[in-house]
């Protein structure tokens, strides 16, 4: 059953909860870049993606591990990565969550923050939104790319979660 704004006079049925209940399940994002050149792909990095609608919001929770046969696309700076939402967005959005870059070679203190965003109705880039634990540095500044915020490689990881309002 689609989503129906509560009406006076409505009934509760097991329909309608399970209309109005968020239930989680399984998605797996296209892996792209804005420009469509040098397109990454996964390989064999361990994702687990899911999302849940509960109403017309959309919430998600994005978790990879870059794999041995992970292609990072190596577009270069100029090559943003993009991953295709679960659910068409009403709009776009500068900030729909929060997430985790890490850099495997370093160590746990390589982590640094990273901000969701819609730059288009269907797909996500990741930002680089603070600086890396051990103050290490990081190449380039703003969305996440083949090289930034450093070289990707086996066993990095990126993790976000977040909500934003589908598409009618």
């Amino acid at each position: 059953m689609a989503y129906e704004p509560w009406q006076p006079g409505m009934i509760v049925t097991q329909g309608r909860l399970a209309s109005i209940s968020a239930t989680w399940q399984d998605w797996t994002p296209v892996w792209t870049t804005s420009t469509g050149a040098n397109s990454p792909s996964f390989g064999n990095a361990v994702m687990t993606t899911r999302y849940a609608v509960n109403a017309t919001t959309v919430m998600f929770n994005i978790n990879i591990t870059f794999g041995t046969t992970t292609n990072f696309g190596g577009g270069g700076s100029a090559d943003n990565w993009r991953f295709s939402l679960p659910v068409a967005a009403a709009n776009l959005t500068l900030m729909i969550g929060y997430g985790e870059l890490s850099d495997s070679s370093v160590g746990i203190a390589s982590r640094m923050g990273a901000r969701p965003r819609l730059t288009t109705t269907t797909t996500m880039e990741i930002e680089m939104a603070a600086g890396r634990l051990d103050a290490g540095s990081v190449s380039g500044a703003g969305l996440i790319d083949a090289v930034s915020p450093w070289t990707w490689a086996t066993s990095d990881t990126l993790r976000a979660f977040g909500e934003y309002e589908a598409a009618a």
